[in-house]
């Protein structure tokens, strides 16, 4: 009898598994024909005020910046990663590497968020991480393997029903077979040439040489760019281990990008990168170089690369430099403007921690980087505990900057009293 219940629970819930795989389906399929799928109006809204709201801004008090420069709690955002700024200022949205991404408002432009709450539930997401806008106003995700693309979001996140349309179909962004429970976190931007241009991480410390070329051929390990539609993709860059942040610079469409070097070489090495591509086709070096210039242990006997791109800038070892953006406002001070700002999320296996501070690096006239230096410090404590790690950088349309947290669960606002 034991055996009969417990195969007719199994059996349930095969079952249940089975609808709720249809019913989003079903979902989907009715959002593509603008229809009301059904789903509740009882968004899932997360409180903006409180004790944990209280102690958030409590751990800020911490947080050291340049003289005229202050740091504020924006929003609590459970999970927040990264940023996506909509272009007429109503929302911003946020994803996350589980399952949410959520929409935060300022109605009343105190700068501090009214409300956050989830967004387009009738959709399920899985690592919705990257979320970026077009300059006219369409909301693309990249999610472990999928991309959406809503337009209006800004406009239709008040229903838990929105337009939506396919970029990239489950499944295909990467082989199926290749799909990891590592380095599944993409981001995403339009580019200068209203292409989308998307990070897909491998997902080994060391990849094995046997999956040299069919990583080449699908751009895992690098940077794809497609159309708007999806159409027209191609591998743009590769040799990148674990990309988890890139902009484009304004002044001459050059796309920079950080990325996660190699782990278990000791405490020091290899260095942390952000890199800068002047142009497709360019090769990284990972993994014959671990980062910077340094040989992995795996590829040391290999050929090296003839053409492969050094660091434009090499970042303290295991620092986990993530999202970063242009500062193309004027609000800083002039020392500030066109330079980057980039989160280093901080590190899980060096002897001494590191990082979970905000960086900023000069860019010179010729669109070479200056020296980076810690711009926003004092999330890891001198103790060594985490009580934050900063994950993206995005700037506002006021030219203060939104910093998201995925440790507390919550968006900063760093501005400048002049």
């Amino acid at each position: 009898m034991k055996h009969l219940l417990l195969g007719s629970v199994a059996a349930f819930g095969l079952l249940a598994a089975s609808h709720a795989v249809a019913q989003t389906a079903d979902n989907m399929e009715k959002l593509q024909g603008m229809q009301s799928t059904g789903t509740s109006m009882d968004f899932k809204t997360i409180e903006q005020t409180g004790e944990y709201a209280d102690q958030l801004r409590k751990n800020l008090e911490s947080v050291k910046l340049p003289d005229g420069f202050k740091i504020d709690l924006y929003a609590v955002v459970p999970d927040a990663r990264h940023i996506a700024i909509g272009p007429q200022g109503v929302a911003t949205f946020v994803g996350t590497r589980k399952q949410n991404v959520w929409v935060v408002t300022d109605r009343d432009k105190n700068r501090v968020a009214d409300e956050v709450k989830e967004f387009a539930p009738s959709i399920d997401f899985t690592i919705p991480n990257g979320v970026c806008f077009s300059k006219d106003g369409f909301l693309y995700i990249a999610e472990q393997n999928r991309v959406l693309v809503l337009p209006a979001a800004e406009f239709f996140y008040e229903s838990p029903d929105v337009a939506v349309g396919v970029v990239v179909e489950k499944g295909k962004l990467v082989p199926a077979a290749e799909e990891s429970f590592n380095h599944t976190a993409r981001v995403c931007r339009i580019g200068p040439d209203d292409k989308l241009y998307i990070t897909l991480g491998q997902p080994f410390n060391v990849p094995p040489p046997e999956k040299a070329d069919l990583y080449k051929r699908e751009g895992i390990g690098g940077i794809i760019r497609m159309n708007r539609d999806g159409s027209g993709r191609e591998v743009y860059a590769t040799g990148v281990r674990n990309s988890v942040g890139m902009q484009f610079n304004p002044a001459n469409g050059d796309l920079w990008f950080t990325d996660n070097q190699v782990d278990g070489m000791g405490d020091d090495i290899p260095p942390g990168e952000l890199n800068r591509s002047t142009g497709p086709g360019q090769d990284f070096g990972f993994p014959v170089y671990g980062g910077g210039s340094v040989r992995t242990n795996e590829y040391k006997d290999s050929e090296l690369p003839t053409d492969a791109v050094m660091p434009e800038v090499e970042m303290v070892a295991h620092a986990a430099d993530l999202g970063m953006d242009f500062y193309t406002g004027t609000s800083f001070p002039r020392q500030y403007r066109r330079g980057i700002f980039s989160a280093q999320h901080g590190s899980w296996n060096r002897t001494e921690p590191v990082g979970a501070r905000v960086m900023f690096t000069p860019v010179n006239d010729d669109g070479t980087a200056g020296e980076s230096e810690p711009f926003a410090e004092g999330w890891l404590t001198s103790s060594g505990e985490y009580i934050g790690r900063p994950v993206d950088v995005e700037m506002m349309k006021d030219g203060s900057l939104l910093v998201s947290d995925d440790l507390a669960g919550a968006l900063y606002r760093i501005s400048y009293d002049k």
